[in-house]
């Protein structure tokens, strides 16, 4: 049995299976899965119809262009889910009409032992998907990509990097970028100057208060700078609202 058998279970249904089958034998999530931390089952929604030409769209009622995802095999798809795993605790339609999908979302499912993801493609989904299996609609992005499957594969690296035994340091986690809302601060390896341009020296000091100081400083800079917005909703130390104030007052007198 493995050590991780309790983990985060995925289920993911796809008519494009093998789009995902590449991400989930590379990195991190790759290594994850041969472990064990994490469980992805992929199901192709062809194995759900019910003719022999494995049909899984057909056109618009009212006209239009493009086809439209028919709702009985992904409802066959996720009854098989359940009968052979349980009920999903979320049933995630990955759409362009969905909320964002932000580490916050990513957090909370984290938190679940078991998600669905249903990949979208076409036109889109007939609707009656949407009422009666789906429990969230996410979207990765204000913009279109030709179907859900490269959405799943980053809500399930996403996700995933907060099941324990997927990343190696927990420190990589806890200091990613948006997860108290600020970006990160930057980051310098081997040579020391590179073009001209040298790491900057307290990183070379030794002192790890003083790092820790301009690691801080420089990530509000940097948040400052690119997504302001973000700190609307951060969580900052004194130290770090003081650093805040600061660049703030100096963009003010530019």
């Amino acid at each position: 049995m493995s050590d991780y058998e309790t983990g985060l279970r995925f289920d993911v249904v796809t008519i494009f299976p093998g789009m995902l089958e590449a991400v989930l034998r590379e990195g991190v999530i790759g290594r994850a899965v041969e472990r064990g931390a994490v469980q992805v089952g992929l199901h192709d929604l062809r194995d759900y119809t019910d003719d022999r030409y494995r049909t899984v769209d057909d056109v618009p009622y009212g006209g239009g262009p493009g086809m439209v995802l028919k709702s009985e095999p992904f409802f066959r798809a996720v009854e098989a889910i359940r009968l052979q795993h349980g009920e999903p605790e979320a049933t995630v339609l990955l759409s362009p009409q969905g909320r964002s999908f932000c580490q916050a979302e990513a957090t909370r499912l984290s938190r679940m032992r078991h998600v669905a993801l249903l990949c979208g493609r076409y036109e889109g989904v007939d609707e009656r998907v949407f009422d009666q299996l789906v429990t969230d609609e996410i979207s990765v992005g204000d913009y279109v990509v030709s179907g859900g499957e490269l959405p799943a594969a980053v809500v399930v690296d996403a996700v995933s990097r907060f099941v324990p035994g997927v990343v190696g340091d927990r420190r990589s986690v806890q200091e990613d970028s948006f997860v108290r809302g600020l970006l990160d601060y930057p980051h310098y390896t081997r040579p020391a100057t590179v073009s001209g341009r040298a790491v900057p020296k307290v990183l070379l000091s030794g002192d790890h208060g003083e790092i820790g100081r301009w690691r801080k400083r420089e990530a509000i800079k940097r948040t400052l700078q690119r997504r302001p917005d973000l700190l609307e909703d951060a969580v900052l130390d004194e130290e770090e609202r003081a650093f805040l104030r600061e660049l703030q007052g100096d963009t003010r007198g530019m």
